[in-house]
């Protein structure tokens, strides 16, 4: 209950920040991705039976992505992303891509891992997120870990 509580209040905030005059496009972004990402994380964490470790880990990546894109996403097309994203992670071979695509919203991407590495006696991998929104490619780069309860995030 307390995850999905602050999955609203994460999510609402950044409604919030969205029509906020002050701040750059990223910050608006970065907000409405770590909302939108918390609500699928927790989605996905509450069906695994952690959903405060999948609100978290949603909220980082989800983040992490819309610093990138911004609000020019729906709601489908960042869970298509997001998903990809998390199986690119966890079992995709290094370079070779796991594409997303919406069918109606157009939107679509890829997300390419590197190689697995440890790091602090975790599992690290980086990662290009690529995203095509109206023809136009927005990539993103980063790296994620996975926590020993099996969920990844963003370092």
């Amino acid at each position: 209950m307390i995850a999905r509580i602050a999955a609203v209040v994460l999510f609402g905030a950044a409604l919030g920040a969205c029509s906020a005059d002050s701040g750059p496009k990223e910050a608006g972004g970065t907000l409405v991705g770590a909302g939108a990402g918390a609500l699928i994380g927790n989605a996905v964490g509450g069906a695994a039976g952690n959903s405060v470790v999948g609100t978290l880990a949603g909220a980082a990546i989800g983040g992490m992505i819309g610093n990138r894109i911004g609000a020019a996403m729906d709601d489908e097309d960042k869970r298509r992303a997001y998903a990809a994203q998390v199986q690119a992670l966890e079992s995709g071979p290094s370079g070779a891509p796991v594409a997303w695509r919406n069918p109606d919203s157009g939107r679509y991407g890829s997300v390419v891992p590197g190689p697995a590495y440890q790091s602090n006696g975790m599992n690290c991998r980086q990662f290009t997120h690529t995203i095509y929104i109206d023809g136009r490619p927005q990539t993103a780069r980063g790296t994620a870990c996975r926590n020993p309860d099996g969920t990844w995030q963003p370092v």
